[in-house]
């Protein structure tokens, strides 16, 4: 079951990587780069995935929403990231400051603050290990 649960979160993982690039506004303004996974022990079916989101200047996400169980964790590394999830206010989080998502919200607004400086975040994910997508496109 361990080696399942390894194999869910690598997957899960995979298709936040591969997907990840497409949201920017092209291939090279937005980098997603895993900085851990792993399968939560006392909390079964359930993963904890990091992920580096680096934004060039003046880079965004499309909008988008989460796989239905994730709640996340954001934290600006450096720079500064515009946000606004679901009808809620647009904010803009510096480096050192932080933020959650509970599951289900629409993400309409991430993108890098900065027309010239880039922006890093760390997104950590505690998700239902059989998650197949992470980020998921709004047409």
């Amino acid at each position: 079951m361990k080696i399942r649960t390894i194999i869910a979160a690598n997957c899960a993982a995979l298709a936040f990587l591969i997907a990840g690039p497409m949201y920017a506004q092209d291939a090279e303004a937005q980098t997603v780069t895993q900085n851990l996974e792993a399968a939560i022990p006392n909390i079964p079916g359930k993963s904890l995935i990091a992920l580096e989101v680096d934004y060039a200047p003046n880079a965004a996400s499309a909008p988008h929403t989460h796989a239905k169980s994730a709640f996340i964790y954001a934290y600006v590394i450096s720079g500064a990231i515009e946000s606004k999830v679901n009808d809620g206010a647009m904010h803009i989080y510096r480096a050192g400051e932080s933020w959650s998502e509970p599951p289900g919200v629409t993400h309409s607004i991430s993108r890098n603050a900065s027309k010239t400086e880039p922006a890093k975040l760390l997104a950590v994910f505690v998700v239902n290990t059989n998650d197949k997508a992470l980020t998921i496109p709004i047409k």
